[in-house]
């Protein structure tokens, strides 16, 4: 609208035209540029309303209160200081705005900003899904609810409807070694609970397979989905799929015989760890597609804000991958049942690092394998999680970047403490329900926090940087 009542007004007057050009390009501006660009300084439009006396009487009005009213849309942004302010909300929406006629730079959906808000919304949901999965999965297993179903149906099937066939659902469990040893006398309503618990859990995967396919199917059909999306939606779907087989084998772990009379049944801490990491593994695919859809280019005011943004990229990828071995040798912690035992913090007992730690041959067993030894291995992961994160927290107060990035790095931190905190009230409190969910919970959240500041700092395209600033403009 703009661009178009100005084309039609310096028609009208060739000396308004004359002077209108010449300053705009004195001031390094362009037409195109300027229909292009959200917002220019005030110091410019000072200079071209400046020169308005000098036009034709009949046209200085409205060209006035043309620019005048650009001006202030540009800057709705500003608080009374004039200082930017940064919403997380509206990080996605400026970074795809900005980049939406950038040459070169390739775009995951290609129908336009409509198409790739449906998409994005689409993909954050499955993201969610898989958030909440990975959450209930914990409190399957912490209510140990997972052996209740002893067997397994890729398609699913209907629950039990009546008492014969509740009756003959629990025949099944009472021969399994986890009734023998662990609970024998078990009445039927507690059997009820653990089942519905494990089959809420069964079903809900099966749902965000359907949840999943069905808009992947249609966004394909209108041709929404570039052929790279595509192929990397379609791993994360094939992903999806082999996780209901990781989990049935898992299971059947538990079902087997142990060792020994002596040997509580339960699943193997390695397929237990190979099924929480494949969780994890497609929610990261999940998320990291999600941002890269509704947020094609990382946010940026200046070439030192990109500068900085660089320096944290070095230090927030390591981190970001002590992040996710941390969670991992958490699903060993969990396999081992290794949280219900040393339940004292700093020490581990009377001592700070237990005698049996390499007791198990070959060596490498215990790291995987040694309740006392998983154990440790997650104290002293968590605790360089904390000061990797506060290291990157402290390093990055004294670099120029965009203020939705140093934002975000303290939120991480933040949310790493927090972590911590519930990490050592839940061996305090002998791994309850509720905390050892909320911690589980919080490992995933720690993850997403990491993702979200990789993501937001990875590398520009180099037709933004052509179009920054040395240095941001403050007001």
């Amino acid at each position: 609208m703009l661009e178009s009542r100005l084309i039609s007004l310096l028609r009208q007057n060739k000396d308004l035209g004359v002077k209108i050009s010449s300053n705009l390009g004195k001031w390094g501006f362009t037409a195109a540029k300027i229909s292009n660009e959200a917002s220019f300084s005030t110091l410019n439009q000072y200079r071209l309303l400046s020169s308005l006396p000098k036009l034709a009487p009949s046209s200085r009005n409205f060209v006035r209160r043309t620019f005048v009213n650009y001006g202030l849309r540009s800057f709705h942004h500003l608080n009374h200081k004039g200082v930017h302010r940064t919403s997380f909300r509206k990080i996605s929406t400026v970074a795809a705005s900005a980049a939406e006629n950038k040459e070169g730079l390739k775009f995951l959906v290609t129908a336009g900003p409509h198409a790739r808000k449906m998409v994005g919304i689409w993909l954050f949901t499955s993201a969610a899904w898989v958030f909440s999965m990975v959450v209930l999965g914990g409190i399957t297993r912490l209510t140990r609810s997972g052996l209740s179903m002893t067997d397994w149906k890729f398609t699913g099937s209907l629950p039990p409807l009546t008492d014969e066939d509740w009756l003959v659902e629990f025949e099944k469990y009472k021969q399994s070694p986890e009734y023998k040893c662990v609970n024998k006398g078990m009445n039927i309503e507690d059997f009820k609970f653990i089942y519905w618990m494990e089959y809420a859990h069964r079903m809900w995967g099966r749902a965000l397979g359907i949840m999943f396919a069905l808009p992947f199917s249609y966004f394909l059909r209108k041709g929404y989905i570039t052929v790279r999306l595509g192929f990397r939606l379609s791993g994360l779907f094939a992903l999806g799929a082999g996780q209901g087989l990781i989990g049935w084998w898992m299971v059947k772990s538990g079902l087997e015989e142990p060792a020994s009379e002596y040997v509580e049944p339960r699943v193997s801490p390695y397929r237990l760890a190979a099924h929480l990491t494949s969780a994890f593994a497609i929610y990261c695919g999940l998320f990291w597609t999600a941002l890269s859809v509704v947020m094609p280019e990382p946010p940026a005011e200046s070439l030192a804000c990109v500068r900085g943004a660089a320096k944290v990229k070095r230090l927030a990828l390591p981190v970001g991958i002590l992040v996710g071995i941390t969670a991992i040798s958490g699903a060993f912690v969990a396999g081992n049942d290794a949280g219900r035992a040393f339940n004292t913090f700093p020490k581990m007992g009377d001592t700070w690092i237990p005698d049996d730690i390499f007791s198990m041959k070959p060596l490498i067993r215990n790291f995987f394998e040694n309740t006392s030894t998983v154990q440790l291995d997650h104290r002293i992961l968590a605790t360089a999680t904390l000061a990797a994160i506060g290291g990157l927290w402290l390093s990055a107060r004294k670099l120029d970047m965009h203020p939705a990035v140093r934002h975000l790095i303290g939120s991480t931190m933040g949310m790493a403490a927090l972590q911590v905190t519930l990490g050592i009230s839940t061996l305090l409190s002998y791994v309850p329900v509720s905390l050892g969910t909320a911690h589980q919970a919080g490992a995933l959240t720690l993850l997403t926090f990491m993702i979200l500041l990789n993501h937001t700092v990875r590398r520009h395209s180099p037709s933004l940087l052509k179009t920054l600033p040395s240095v941001t403009k403050m007001v």
